[in-house]
């Protein structure tokens, strides 16, 4: 439904986790019963989770715990880990930045050259631990590094960027545009992620580069500060809704399955769920993994553009560290706020729903409920637990934009 900005202008009424409710259906189902796997390319993964490839959430090893774990950890190969040998010492150095001097000292960090060897022995760091190897470049230097990844054994690649376009057009003939197309079918049989998106058309151009999956999110995560810096972007659960009606479409023009990945904003279990059952396969979540003992952010978390030399995009928020990477994916939780245990809440919720697999729990039935957050919560708000603790559960997962 469009509404009126001015006589000149309408627009769509977009809408975010928080606006939404899942309403339950006329079926319960045991949550033993229900399966929330689901395949990349021929990769079967337990759980419906990416660790986005920021350097506060996934390193080598953080990479093996998550790939255990039954997940997918992306590691940034423009990142630390591609950059210094001694990364550690660089992340100790993150960590310990006063807010006022913190981005700018990160860009000095950050300008160090990318070392080619650097990436090849990243990646086989992560096969060594018998897990799956993902990690992101970004359209701009995914030509330059590539190789040198899939000769390492690079089993998915991800190019990764603020926004990310099918169609990228520049009058300076020294710095060609990247062909998807082309460049996709070019690293075939490899499965290739693309993102971020945030609308249908862009959605399905994405999805027509023979893409395997699609990041689907612009400004919605906690490091974030796109929509602020260039006012840009789409609340998630509409913009999640629609790249999944382009895989629809798309799915009718050529009988392929383009998995869409939920990209940012989801805090707790309950945001997972509601971004599953606007359409996701699966999420990708940074912040509610960076506050992990094993993060090597040492506490905190940056996006992938906090750094950029003349434009940041993004900001370095504290997390605190309080639990095991086991604990906050697959349990058990200690907290009552969904921000422990995340599958397992994504699990009760399709199973309290009625749903058996994640395709099913795609088409539940939504609804507008702006009370959603509130109604009832009163003593919880006064007390400051539960839904009421947001003050408390923003420290712990990274304050959102």
């Amino acid at each position: 439904m469009e509404v009126e900005i001015g006589r000149g202008k309408k627009a769509r009424r977009a809408y975010g986790f928080d606006d939404i409710a899942i309403v339950p259906s006329r079926r319960t189902r045991d949550p033993d019963d229900v399966d929330v796997s689901w395949t990349l390319g021929p990769y079967r993964f337990e759980l419906p989770l990416l660790a986005a490839a920021l350097d506060g959430v996934v390193s080598p090893e953080t990479a093996g715990v998550i790939g255990k774990l039954g997940g997918l950890a992306v590691l940034n190969l423009e990142g630390i880990f591609t950059r210094y040998e001694d990364a550690e010492s660089q992340l100790e150095r993150i960590a310990s930045f006063s807010r006022d001097i913190a981005t700018r000292e990160m860009q000095d960090i950050y300008s160090e050259p990318i070392n080619p060897e650097l990436i090849a022995q990243r990646i086989k760091e992560i096969k060594a631990q018998g897990v799956v190897a993902a990690a992101s470049l970004t359209p701009q230097k995914v030509r330059k590094y590539y190789e040198v990844a899939l000769e390492a054994g690079l089993d998915i690649l991800v190019i990764q960027g603020t926004v990310v376009s099918a169609e990228h057009v520049s009058r300076d003939e020294s710095r060609p545009p990247l062909n998807l197309k082309e460049f996709i079918r070019e690293l075939a049989p490899t499965p290739v992620v693309v993102g971020g998106c945030a609308s249908y058309h862009t959605g399905l151009h994405l999805m027509r580069t023979g893409a395997a999956g699609v990041l689907v999110g612009v400004g919605p995560g906690a490091i974030c500060t796109t929509r602020g810096v260039l006012g840009i972007g789409v609340p998630q659960a509409t913009a999640i809704a629609d790249v999944a009606a382009a895989r629809s479409q798309h799915m009718l023009e050529t009988g392929d399955y383009v998995k869409v990945v939920a990209d940012g904003g989801m805090r707790n279990g309950g945001d997972i769920a509601k971004a599953i059952a606007c359409g996701a396969d699966a999420v990708m979540l940074g912040s509610a993994l960076a506050r992990a003992y094993e993060a090597p952010g040492h506490g905190y978390n940056w996006g992938m553009a906090t750094f950029h030399p003349t434009l940041p995009r993004g900001t370095r928020v504290a997390t605190k560290q309080n639990g095991t990477l086991e604990e906050i994916i697959r349990g058990p939780a200690r907290e009552n706020d969904g921000t422990f245990n995340l599958m397992g809440g994504l699990r009760t919720s399709m199973a309290t729903c009625g749903y058996r697999d994640i395709a099913e729990f795609n088409r539940a039935e939504l609804m507008v409920a702006p009370a959603l957050q509130t109604e009832g919560k009163q003593l919880q708000r006064e007390q400051g637990v539960g839904m009421g603790a947001s003050g408390t559960a923003a420290t712990r997962v990274g304050v959102a934009d």
